[in-house]
């Protein structure tokens, strides 16, 4: 199985939309670009295996597998980037500002389960992460012009 989160890049945060198949899942919320700095930045772009993983924290939720320099990405629940995340994605089933979102345990838990599915078929499940860089190009352009 592969779900596809494709971002849209801002200052604030990174804000995105995952679908399976082509379905919209939910939306997501994560830290701005920042190069990939440690506890301050989102992850980049590619694909990623997930795993089932279970904390005292955040209970049941998913790790996201060999992301080049960093360790213990997760998929958890939050609901504002910039004070609940360090590099981690955070699904939301709405949107309500730039790195802010609503019903984000919700949104985890029909991730969970689509997880799970494929998981009981043996299938791996694929994160892949992408871009709309036109449009960020677009909107950097404008903002210096």
């Amino acid at each position: 199985m592969e779900l596809v989160l494709t971002r849209v890049y801002k200052r604030g945060g990174t804000n995105g939309t995952l679908t399976l198949n082509g379905h919209f899942v939910c939306f997501t919320i994560e830290l701005p670009w920042k190069e990939n700095k440690q506890n301050s930045s989102c992850i980049p772009e590619g694909n990623y295996e997930l795993r089932s993983r279970t904390s005292t924290k955040f209970h049941n939720h998913l790790e996201i597998l060999d992301v080049p320099n960093r360790s213990y990405i997760l998929i958890h629940p939050a609901n504002n980037a910039i004070t609940q995340l360090r590099g981690c994605i955070a699904p939301v089933n709405l949107l309500t500002g730039i790195g802010t979102g609503i019903n984000s345990k919700l949104a985890l838990q029909k991730l969970l389960s689509l997880y799970h599915q494929a998981r009981d078929k043996n299938e791996k499940v694929i994160l892949n992460i992408n871009s709309n860089r036109y449009e960020y190009l677009k909107q950097i352009q404008k903002s210096h012009s």
